[in-house]
């Protein structure tokens, strides 16, 4: 695997856990939107952004794993959320550390999601070798 984080030098890129680019090559894997459900598709926390993004995260760590590979190799996290400034207050502890080899990134507010009481919902692109 080729993966290689873009440095632009611009001040505010030391205070971010993510890249403006990544350059990869190889296979991707490409997840689909990752919910906070758990094994048997109840939602979990609901009403809890922190629960729901642990959760999240805890359902892609699955995916990551089934397909030998980890967050280190993440190249690219899209994330939704209906709450963009309960999301950045409530977890940025939690999903700093998924965020190893600083991937790019892009958070979106959105109106809702699939189920109502699901308040995020992570995409990945993976470099697989």
């Amino acid at each position: 695997m080729t993966r290689t984080a873009l440095t632009l030098g611009k001040h505010f890129e030391n205070t971010v856990p993510f890249s403006l680019g990544v350059i990869s090559s190889g296979r991707l894997l490409h997840t689909a939107g990752i919910t906070a459900r758990d094994a048997d598709g109840g939602v979990v926390g609901e009403g809890d952004m922190r629960a729901q993004v642990a959760q999240c995260f805890a359902n892609l760590a699955d995916v990551l794993e089934h397909a030998a590979t980890s967050f280190d190799n993440v190249v690219k996290f899209t994330i939704f959320t209906t709450d963009i400034d309960r999301f950045n207050h409530d977890t940025r502890d939690i999903r700093f550390p998924y965020f190893s080899g600083r991937p790019a990134a892009t958070l979106v507010e959105v109106s809702r999601l699939v189920d109502p009481r699901m308040l995020v919902e992570i995409e990945a692109i993976v470099c697989l070798d």
